[in-house]
């Protein structure tokens, strides 16, 4: 932009504003650049298959697998004709055995032969107490393996109606639903363990419902055990009648049940 002053046939000057304007040169400055990520290296790549789901219940059937393996080489049916350790004795050899029994339920070893073990070793009142801290501890840890190891993978693949009606009924209702698993004869320990894992029942429900619902069916194997030595005392007989009641009356249940699907 011209002056005033060249219209009136002066020497055009330029303003200071124009002088600004003609001398400002646009300078861009460049963006920052965001940093690449490094790229993943083999450790890095390793350890994300290491812990993926399906890597982990890998894992998890190795172990029970290994566990399974080991029970058929410790045979503990054992312990029904050559009695516990001559070293351990009372409380302690008690705490030893519930440490056992719970090993033994992760392993699939059958809680009857490990119930009827702890009445014939320990009696009635120490051997019921040993049984039902082994059970917890035993459903414990197959609790604990299935949700860290398998739930991850195994949640996926609840897609049947059946199935999420269980999943559903556990994750909802986890304290009854459980109590019901554990009071029925007819649902193995071992399932109810890791189905329960693969819901979204908690920890405390879990332990609670297992230590309750146990105890009727625990308390006949153990004194029946501990007095198989009379078998025509009382105590025993009813004891007895304790075990096959249940188991008559769920298969009556599973009988109708299924006689109902059928219908259906």
């Amino acid at each position: 932009m011209l002056d005033a002053t060249t219209r009136s046939g002066g020497t055009a000057t330029a303003s200071p504003r124009a002088a600004a304007t003609e001398l400002a040169v646009p300078v861009s400055v460049p963006a920052l650049a965001a940093p690449s990520p490094a790229p993943a290296g083999p450790v890095a790549r390793c350890t994300r298959v290491l812990l993926s789901p399906w890597s982990r219940f890998s894992l998890l059937v190795a172990l029970l697998a290994a566990a399974a393996s080991s029970v058929l080489l410790f045979e503990p049916q054992k312990l029904l004709a050559d009695g516990w350790p001559p070293q351990l004795g009372g409380a302690t050899a008690a705490l030893v055995f519930a440490v056992a029994y719970g090993l033994c339920t992760v392993a699939f070893v059958p809680r009857p032969l490990l119930n009827l073990a702890a009445g014939a070793l320990f009696g009635s009142q120490l051997g019921l107490g040993a049984a039902l801290g082994g059970t917890v501890l035993g459903a414990g840890l197959a609790f604990g393996l299935g949700r860290i190891l398998g739930q991850d993978a195994l949640r996926p693949l609840l897609r049947g109606r059946l199935l999420q009606a269980a999943d559903g009924q556990l994750s909802r209702h986890g304290l009854r639903s459980m109590l019901a698993a554990r009071l029925f004869p007819g649902v193995p320990f071992w399932a109810a363990n890791y189905c329960a894992a693969v819901s979204r029942m908690g920890w405390l429900p879990f332990l609670a419902a297992t230590g309750l619902g146990s105890i009727p069916n625990t308390a006949a194997y153990v004194v029946a055990g501990a007095s198989a030595s009379s078998p025509t005392s009382p105590v025993f007989l009813i004891a007895v009648a304790g075990i096959a009641l249940p188991a008559l009356a769920g298969a009556v249940v599973a009988w109708r049940k299924r006689h109902h699907l059928r219908a259906r």
